[in-house]
């Protein structure tokens, strides 16, 4: 016992490296090129579907975060990996066993030896506690640790990707939509002139020509409005729901949601604290990194301590006198002298690994830094594209009024009216297509900012089924049973 108690309080270290954050370098500014139409100052992402005041987006982000499977299958893997952690933690302590055991054996009568009944009564307790001398046990909790707030970041990642999806599938809805109000006011005014082309016809100011070409371009641009209904199946089960379940609250056709003048993105160093998979690939770093630390104890001798206490009697109530007891205590050592170089090709194999961890840690930022050039550029593009549509847009339906009355007056021909009327319904529909585009770019903008979950918060944000802190631990999280979504 007092050797027992020597090992327990003596001195203990932990082998294998220590981690430390490595230290990334990322550009002071993002490319100058890129960054027209964003502002100066900190990136407000967390809610960035704010921005766009529409509340019927709002309430198809908050069904996503409930009731997207993908969201619900990354959530129950924390709950996993938590429990893993839970295995790894259990190793601290000491492991005991309870056995107990009555029998009756009653012996036949041609029985030999055995001529009455026997009674059996036992119990057992058995103790094994392995001390962690080197750190074994302190580098796979290391190890469980940051793979479970891996975990966490996977989820992150799974809903930014989800809102991100949810809000581009929503404005390719809003996109056709407003694509079909521009062909309905040109159908309209299409119509008209059919009208204007009969009324000359019978007052025989004109030829029958003029009529077949309106009825014409009338039919082409009539044509055109089947191919413009909105598909919503991909948007129903982004949010969890059956097909058809949101053609009634997106039967109202709107236009496409207005953005703010200006954007905040932030510095390129923001990226390293919001992107989750940049957070997860540097969680893994850490988790790989504990591995090493696991495999170098494999060098050392383990030691555990050991224990057990039975009784066993005839008859019931002489299990708790010291004549049906006995007890041991024990200190085995199991050390791999000799393996073969195993345990050394363990620990280069971890540290290889180690090193793969680094570089996908070292990709994932540079995927970051791209992905967010590309979505800077695609929006500045965007814009003064849909700037330049605008302009030639409102030039054309200014010559499409001034074509027709010089129709009406006699001085052109009806060829000019028909050009115009396709060339404005073509700007229409370009033009409704590059808001579209140009509003989705600003949602891959703030995608790629990583937007959609709070830094701030220790948690998992939102939680789909309820995360909150746990005191012990500070950094983790407890895990509530998920409710009904």
């Amino acid at each position: 016992m007092a050797v027992a108690a020597a090992v327990v309080a003596g001195p203990a270290c932990t082998v294998g490296p220590d981690y430390t954050r490595p230290a990334i370098t990322t550009p002071d500014a993002w490319y100058e090129a890129h960054v027209q139409g964003v502002a100066e100052g900190a990136a407000s992402v967390q809610t960035w579907w704010t921005v766009f005041d529409d509340p019927l987006l709002s309430d198809l982000i908050e069904e996503a975060q409930g009731n997207n499977r993908d969201i619900q299958v990354a959530f129950f893997r924390i709950v996993e990996a938590r429990a893993i952690r839970g295995i790894a933690v259990g190793d601290r302590y000491p492991q005991v066993d309870v056995n107990a055991e009555a029998s009756t054996t009653e012996p036949s009568e041609s029985a030999t030896g055995l001529t009455e009944r026997v009674d059996t009564f036992s119990f057992g307790a058995g103790l094994s506690w392995e001390i962690d001398l080197f750190g074994r046990i302190r580098r796979s909790v290391e190890a469980t640790t940051a793979q479970y707030e891996s975990s966490i970041e996977d989820y992150r990642d799974v809903l930014v990707t989800l809102l991100g999806d949810v809000a581009i599938n929503y404005l390719e809805v809003r996109t056709l939509q407003e694509r079909l109000i521009y062909a309905h006011s040109n159908i309209e005014a299409q119509r008209e002139s059919l009208a204007l082309t009969s009324d000359r016809f019978k007052a025989e100011l004109t030829s029958a020509l003029d009529g077949a070409q309106a009825e014409s371009n009338l039919g082409r641009s009539e044509a055109e409005v089947p191919a413009l209904e909105a598909s919503l199946n991909r948007l129903e089960g982004l949010v969890g729901r059956r097909p058809g379940a949101l053609h009634a609250r997106l039967g109202d056709v709107r236009k496409i949601p207005s953005p703010p003048e200006d954007v905040a993105i932030g510095l390129p160093a923001e990226l390293l604290r919001q992107r989750p998979e940049v957070r997860r690939a540097e969680r893994d770093l850490a988790a790989q990194t504990a591995r090493i630390g696991v495999a170098t104890a494999d060098l050392y001798p383990r030691l555990s301590l050991t224990g057990f206490f039975a009784s066993d009697a005839g008859v019931l109530s002489d299990l708790a006198t010291g004549k049906s007891v006995t007890w041991g205590i024990g200190l085995p050592v199991r050390w791999s002298v000799f393996s073969g170089g195993r345990v050394q090709s363990q620990i280069r194999a971890e540290q290889a690994r180690a090193d793969q961890a680094f570089k996908i840690y070292e990709q994932a930022v540079l995927l970051a830094l791209e992905e967010v050039q590309t979505a800077l550029a695609a929006y500045a593009q965007g814009r003064l594209r849909a700037q330049q549509l605008r302009r030639a847009t409102d030039a054309t339906q200014r010559a499409v009024d001034l074509v027709r009355t010089q129709y009406v007056s006699g001085l052109t021909n009806f060829q000019n009216v028909l050009d115009t009327q396709r060339t404005l319904f073509q700007l229409q529909q370009q033009l409704a297509s590059s808001e579209g585009v140009r509003v989705q770019s600003l949602v891959g903008l703030y995608r790629a900012l990583g937007g959609g979950w709070n830094i701030d918060d220790p948690g998992v944000t939102p939680p789909p089924a309820g995360l909150e802190q746990d005191a012990e631990d500070g950094k983790l999280y407890t895990i509530v049973p998920p409710g009904d979504s």
